[in-house]
Parts: C-alpha cells; structure tokens; sequence
C-alpha cells in the first residue's frame, strides 16, 4: 500500500514539475518575442521618434558626440562644394520650377519667370539625419535642413498692361526634412544606380518680396498672388511623395518615378455642433477637401446657409500616391461673402488607416490647427465616409463609384434577366457602348427592428417613440407605428425605397416622441447608401445623434437594378 501511495505522490509530484517547467518556458518565451519586437520597435525609430522620447540631455556622451560629429564633418563637407551644388541646383530648379510657376501663375499676370536665379553664399546646415531603411534594395535617409539664404532670385513679371515688374524674392528662411534615396543598388562605383530626393516635411518656409526700384503696394493684390504662386511650385514640385530622380549610371529608372497607387472617394456627410463664427445669426459653413494642397487637387463644397450641424452629402475622388504617408485633409470655413472666409476647423485622417475596399464611415472632431492637436475647445466634428481602392486591388474587391463596377452590375442585371424571360431579350454590347453615364438605381429595404436606450420624454420617465423615414432626393416618406410608453422599442417593420441614384442619395430617420397634441424631437441617423450597395446586405446598430443616448437597430437590404442614361 504505501508503495502504491508513494508511486502515485512520485506520478503527481513528477507531472507538476513537467508543467511547472513547460509554463516557466512559455513564460520565457513571450519575454523574449516581446523583447525582440521591442528591439524591432526601436529599430525603426526615426530621429524624430527618439527626440520625441528622450530629451537630449539623457543621451550617453558618445551617441551625442558620435552624432555631432558626424552632421559636423557633412555641413563642413557641403560648406567645401556648395558653390558647384549651387550652379548645378540653381539650373536644376530653374528647369523644374519654372514652368510650374507659369502653371500656377496669377490670372492677372501674363507672365511669370525667373530673370536671375542663385542660392547664394551661405551653405544649408543639416542639424539632423536618421536612416530608414538600408537593404539589398537601397538606401533611405532623412535630413534635417536649416537654411538662412543669402541668395539672389529676380523673377520677371509682366502685366497685361504691358508694365515689367522685377521682384526680388529675398530674406528667404527654410527648416525642413529632406528624404534621400540611393536605389538601386549595383556593382559599379557608386554602387547606385540613381538619387531621389524630396522634400518630406516642409516645418517653415519664409520669404518677402520685393519690386526692384519701387513699391509692391502700389499693385493691389499682385503680392499675395505671387506668394501664393511661389508656394504652390514649392508643394508641386518638391512636396512628397513627388521625387526628384538624378540618374548616376545610365539605365532606367522609371520605377523610381512617382507614380498614383490608386484612388480614395471621399463622401461629406455632414458635420455638427459647429462653432459659430457670426455674430447675427449662424455660419454659412463650406468644406474644403485635399490630399495635397494644390489649386486644382482641391474639392471645395457647397455652402449651407445660417446652419451649424450642415448636411453636405457630396462626393469626391482623389488620386492617391503614397498611403504610407499621405492624409486627407478636411477644413470647414464659414463663407462670409466677399472677405476672407473664417477657419472653424480642421481634421485629418491617415490614409493608412484605411482598409483597402471596406468603406470606413467615421466622425473626426474638428481643431483649430493640424500640426498643434493639443485643442480642448469643442469645435465641432465632421462626418466622412471614406473607400481606399489600390490599384492593385483584387478582383473581388470592387469600387461602386468606378464606372467599371457599374457596368459589371449592369451586366449582371441584364444576364439574370435574360436567364429569367423566355424571348431572352437583352442590350447589345454596341448599345453599351453609346452609354457614358451609369447610375446605381434599385430597392433599398429597410427593417426597422428596435431601439433601445431612448431618452426619456415624458414625465412619467417613458416615451411614444415612432421612426419616420425619409430619403433625401426623391421626398419619399415612411412612417413606423408608434410603441406606448417604452424606451427599448420593438417595431420589425419594412419599407422599401425606390432609389434613383444610390451612390448620392442618402436615408435619414427620425425618432419622435409621440404626444397627444403635437410631438417631441429625441434624435435622428443619417445614413448614406455606400456600404449596402457593396454589401447588399447588412445589419447594423446606429447610435442617435442629437440625443443623450440612444441608438437603433436596422436591416438595409439593396437589390440593384443599375440603369443608363443617354448622354
């Protein structure tokens, strides 16, 4: 007997120290993946990653010392060759600037170029540099650039009125980061083939301007139009992700070149809760909408008078050059007429966010400034739904808003049509062709099922909730019945919308607190058609807005019937 005690306490003794050993090494384990991805983290960890970290006075001796050193012996180096960096950039800029100041160049001018063109004297100084990325494939590194010129920029204006204006662009002061690349790599000295180089973060660029023997006053408006010329050649043509390729060794290097990765619709829903910039009455808001700050790469709505919480519902396309790096930028403004509209806000979203071919619908709160985030003030927030379509996107992933999906519900449609009659009528591939224009029609089926969490409107703490539906193009109304004294309300209804133009129409219900001589407002959802003409089929809990809590619970079902129009 006790042997067979002992034989067991040896058994039970001897199964826990297997599993006291097998958890202690999966402990051990997952220290170290996570040791090793920290170490991944910090390999990735730009310069402005660790300044944002660690101050610079808990930096060892050595790595302060071996980074000063190195950024010294670069400055002291283009110190030695800025006079031939100068003639070959000042060429280089005069090529590549100048017919995109011509592009960009004020209405009011009937040209726009430079007379004399030299960066100076005085050397850039580099006060930072991180490298981020050194494989088979190539090098990647940022520098970070302080320049106080002394250069000497006369651009030649001339006016309709036949008056020659010579400008001098002077006391120019520029802090930025620029982003080299040296791909690809080859066996021949230098051991790439070509240099890319881009201007990745502009953080100040300052210059004024001045007329040569007289006063730029005397034209009103002409130097705020220049100004804004030189900025937009600056963006244009340096701004990432546009590069700069220098072939060093002769071959081709297309690859390199900037190139769109594919395309981003934007739908501006609404916005609300604005803050109001009048004095009498309300804000007239309008949005203006960009990847890049450029003139004609910039979307501007239209605006909705004496309103703060706007309905928009407008769509945008934008092509798209560098998810990695590139935002979308969205600023409400309120339009007051011929002066100078007042910002209300501002908001960005980052394009790799994004899941390619999902639609993305999200609320993003206003602030005052983009580069400062640091805003408690409530301005307001913006509604935006947003589809990210590469290029390269798989087959099974399509964008509704590409004339190509249309065709191919198009087609779809005509085929299950042609299946489901007996003379098996259809289009011809010819009649196709004459078409230009494909609009989303169909059903929209919408299932109001419950509600639940409403606020209370009555004063017994109970509400007669109802759901009014309505469709924002067409007018056309439905109405659910009304549930008694419930604030989790159960309705199961259905109604079904004939939709002429989908992809721009959009559905907005209502909740009412029904009352014996009149009603109460408690909230509403506005919902646009994107997501159920992809999906065709979804279910979804919309929280109310305008109200403390609340939220309801819909079935959208779409059954596309795409039509064309003659154009």
């Amino acid at each position: 007997m006790a042997f067979l005690v002992a034989l067991v306490l040896g058994v039970v003794v001897g199964i826990g120290l297997v599993v006291a050993f097998a958890k202690s090494e999966n402990a051990r384990s997952r220290k170290r993946r996570a040791l090793a991805a920290t170490i991944a983290s910090f390999a990735r960890m730009t310069l402005e990653d660790s300044r944002k970290i660690l101050p610079a006075d808990v930096y060892p001796s050595w790595v302060v010392f071996a980074r000063q050193q190195k950024l010294k012996w670069l400055n002291q180096e283009l110190v030695k060759i800025w006079p031939f960096v100068d003639q070959a950039a000042s060429e280089l800029i005069r090529t590549s600037v100048e017919p995109t100041l011509e592009q960009y160049r004020p209405v009011i001018l009937a040209s726009l170029k430079f007379s004399k063109l030299t960066l100076g004297t005085v050397a850039p100084q580099f006060t930072g540099i991180s490298i981020l990325e050194e494989n088979e494939s190539g090098i990647i590194m940022e520098l970070e650039m302080n320049w106080d010129a002394n250069s000497s920029i006369i651009l030649d204006i001339k006016t309709y009125l036949g008056v020659a204006l010579p400008i001098q662009v002077k006391n120019i002061g520029f802090t930025g980061v620029f982003r080299l690349m040296f791909k690809p790599m080859v066996d021949q000295f230098p051991c790439f083939g070509a240099v890319c180089f881009s201007l990745r973060e502009k953080k100040k660029l300052d210059f004024t301007l001045k007329v040569i023997g007289g006063n730029l006053s005397t034209l009103p408006g002409v130097s705020d139009a220049i100004e804004a010329t030189i900025r937009n050649a600056v963006e244009d043509t340096l701004m990432w992700p546009v590069r700069k390729v220098i072939p060093i060794i002769p071959g081709d290097y297309s690859d390199l070149e900037l190139k769109p990765v594919g395309t981003l619709e934007v739908k501006l829903v609404q916005a609300r809760d604005l803050t109001n910039k009048d004095i009498i009455g309300k804000s007239d808001p309008f949005s203006i909408v960009y990847i890049r700050p450029l003139p004609d790469k910039m979307e501007r709505s239209k605006t909705i008078d004496n309103d703060l919480s706007p309905i928009w519902n407008e769509h945008f396309e934008f092509i798209v050059e560098d998810v990695s790096t590139q935002n979308l930028t969205v600023k409400i403004y309120d339009d007051d007429g011929v002066q100078a509209a007042d910002l209300i806000g501002c908001a960005q979203v980052r394009l790799k966010d994004l899941e390619p071919g999902k639609v993305k619908d999200i609320w993003v709160k206003l602030v005052k400034d983009l580069e400062i985030q640091r805003d408690n003030k409530d301005r307001g927030q913006v509604h935006l739904e947003l589809l990210y379509c590469p290029y390269d996107m798989k087959d099974d992933v399509s964008n509704p808003f590409d004339k190509q999906f249309t065709m191919t519900s198009l087609e779809r449609t005509i085929k299950n049509t042609q299946n489901g009659t007996p003379n098996g009528s259809s289009l011809s591939s010819k009649t196709l062709s004459r078409r230009k224009e494909i609009i989303m029609r169909g059903v929209l089926s919408v299932t109001v099922v419950s509600a639940e969490d409403l606020p209370a409107m009555d004063i017994a703490g109970k509400s007669d909730p109802y759901v009014v539906l309505n469709m924002k193009k067409s007018k056309t109304k439905h109405k659910t019945r009304v549930v008694n004294e419930s604030l989790n309300p159960t309705w199961g209804q259905t109604f079904d919308f004939v939709v002429e133009d989908g992809l721009h129409d959009m559905l907005i219900l209502e909740v009412w607190d029904h009352d014996t001589f009149g009603k109460d407002y408690m909230g509403r959802c506005i919902l646009t058609l994107t997501r159920v003409i992809m999906e065709e089929d979804y279910k979804e809990s919309f929280p109310l807005e305008g109200a403390k809590s609340g939220k309801l619970n819909l079935h959208l079902k779409w059954s596309p019937q795409p039509i064309y129009r003659d154009t």
